[in-house]
């Protein structure tokens, strides 16, 4: 009876650590939805979730430096292109406490 205990215990517990590894393993909930990518003239930004005032927007070339700026975000928010060359971009999302809620990359082909 121990041993079969033991087994089971022994099945559990990988079964247990294994969902707890996939679950770690998931990309985390996107707070932004950007389209088109990769965009030519303008991108758009859209909340997923419930919206809250005071989020700001940085976007950055690869090579580090600032390209576009924003403070206190609309629900949506439509950011032309015309300055940015062709390249990989990337922005970073934060909150009204300054605290780094997204970072993702989107590429602008002209």
């Amino acid at each position: 009876m121990k041993r079969f205990l033991l087994i089971i215990f022994i099945v559990f517990s990988a079964v247990l650590a294994q969902a707890q590894s996939r679950a770690s393993l998931q990309e985390p909930v996107a707070v932004l939805r950007f389209y088109p990518n990769p965009a030519v003239s303008f991108v758009n930004f859209e909340f997923e979730k419930a919206y809250d005032q005071g989020y700001s927007i940085q976007i950055f070339n690869v090579l580090g430096r600032k390209m576009y700026q924003a403070s206190n975000l609309s629900q949506r928010t439509n950011i032309s292109l015309t300055d940015f060359t062709r390249g990989i971009y990337v922005y970073q999302l934060f909150d009204r406490n300054g605290k780094m809620v997204e970072s993702r990359k989107f590429q602008v082909s002209k």
